[in-house]
């Protein structure tokens, strides 16, 4: 198997519990118990699961009025696919 194909089995893992625990804590949130850490989150995000997790929140309308998620999950995002580009033209 390819390097490469472990590279996406990694994001769709990680996306996935990305998804998860921003479910979780939307569904902890509403029911007035204890909540997953703000610096959980944005780990999830900056492990990979940061386009899953962006657009999880905007569907289920959880932290978008917090700017830490709103500014910090986009730039993940943009630095990400910089370090993506960067190994693809430099690397490969």
């Amino acid at each position: 198997m390819k390097p490469i194909y472990y590279f996406f089995i990694y994001l769709a893992v990680i996306s996935f519990l990305s998804i998860v625990i921003t479910c979780l804590d939307k569904f902890k949130a509403s029911h007035h118990r204890w909540r997953v850490k703000e610096s959980t989150l944005l780990i999830f995000s900056a492990l990979g699961g940061s386009i899953a997790m962006y657009i999880t929140m905007h569907i289920i309308r959880h932290k978008t009025r917090k700017l830490k998620f709103m500014l910090g999950i986009p730039l993940i995002i943009i630095l990400q696919a910089a370090a993506v580009w960067a190994v693809y033209t430099y690397v490969l």
